[in-house]
């Protein structure tokens, strides 16, 4: 299992990350509690966890070392989009310390 992380900064985290869940909804199975702050999208490739901090989302993304690359994509790809107005950046960092990609309003990964 191989592992990514990335901080969203943004001023809105509940929201997006609400958002994220409910658009995902309509493919894979979600969870969003927005009394604890914490979900989770379960893909037939890997998972993401969700945690609302007061000032950040930050993301978790699970799944086979072949799979992480499309694990980011997915869900960094959507909230950058939904962030669009908020010019929301998701920078991935692996569990190797490696950077992963990154998402800015429907850029390519950089």
């Amino acid at each position: 299992m191989a592992t990514s992380h990335a901080r969203v900064a943004t001023d809105r985290p509940g929201r997006y990350a609400k958002q994220l869940a409910a658009h995902m909804a309509r493919k894979v199975e979600t969870e969003w509690d927005p009394d604890t702050g914490v979900g989770e999208l379960r893909f037939p490739f890997g998972t993401s966890a969700l945690r609302a901090e007061p000032d950040a989302l930050l993301l978790t993304v699970d799944g086979a070392p072949e799979d992480l690359e499309r694990l980011e994509a997915v869900v960094g790809k959507h909230l950058v989009r939904f962030g669009a107005k908020d010019e929301l950046v998701v920078a991935w960092t692996r569990d190797t310390g490696t950077p992963g990609t990154e998402w800015r309003n429907d850029e390519d990964p950089a």
